[in-house]
């Protein structure tokens, strides 16, 4: 049996009372990274716990797929991705773009998804019937726009530091055709694409949970989610969304010069 609508919204919930009590708090953060950083929070950990007891409780033959917590039954029909505080940097700079990210995959493929806004209200989720939004700005179905061609497009990253050579080089072509380009939005740059407010996102080295609640929003939006050379974005890496095939096109054949 899979899970509805109203389900990710308990997940959502029950997430939600563990960060956004904590953001803007003071509180300890922890570097993950030995010789770099890669922080994690109280909030990351008891986010992703609360998550967890509720899958565990409602669907105990399901996998998990966890960022702070590791993983149990990746080999099964069905797995949850989840990504508690997805843009940790920005959270305990007292930045509201971060958001909690929950996909349910089946047989290695996202099937159902949501992107949490705590802080702004906001929630996308996507399942078999559309890509949705819920917010200050009530209720509807989410839609890309098709901007025509990359000149016109609107370009986000988390940031332009995290390429190196040969991508640093290609991001940076593209940088240079867009109509405008923005930094720094972690995974609220895919929502507001899936909602038609920007046109193409391109980052790196992102993990499996950095995209597993991201995928259905997009892909039911009308959107396109790959990696750089086309393959299924599931496991994370060199990724690339755009709210249009011409758009995506122009920049997918700079990408693999």
């Amino acid at each position: 049996m899979l899970p509805d609508r109203s389900f990710f919204n308990r997940l959502a919930e029950a997430a939600k009372a563990e960060t956004l009590p904590r953001f803007r708090s003071g509180l300890d953060v922890v570097n993950k990274l030995s010789g770099g950083f890669d922080p994690v929070t109280e909030g990351d950990r008891a986010a992703e716990v609360a998550i967890r007891t509720l899958i565990e409780e409602h669907f105990p033959d399901h996998g998990i797929l966890g960022e702070e917590h590791g993983s149990v039954g990746l080999d099964r029909e069905f797995v949850w991705v989840i990504d508690p505080i997805d843009g940790t940097r920005a959270f305990i700079s007292g930045v509201p773009v971060w958001g909690t990210l929950i996909g349910l995959q089946q047989n290695g493929r996202t099937i159902m998804g949501m992107i949490e806004q705590p802080f702004t209200g906001e929630r996308y989720f996507a399942d078999a019937s559309g890509s949705f939004y819920k917010g200050p700005e009530g209720e509807r179905r989410l839609q890309v726009r098709d901007c025509g061609v990359l000149s016109n497009a609107i370009l986000f990253t988390t940031s332009p530091h995290l390429f190196a050579g040969d991508e640093m080089d290609r991001y940076r072509e593209i940088e240079g055709q867009v109509r405008l380009f923005r930094y720094g939005t972690d995974c609220y740059a895919y929502a507001l694409l899936a909602a038609g407010h920007v046109d193409l996102v391109i980052e790196n080295s992102l993990k499996p949970y950095d995209v597993g609640g991201i995928i259905p929003v997009i892909e039911k939006a009308g959107g396109i989610i790959t990696t750089w050379d086309g393959g299924r974005p599931e496991m994370g890496g060199s990724i690339i969304a755009a709210g249009s095939r011409a758009v995506y096109e122009q920049a997918v054949a700079i990408l693999n010069r």
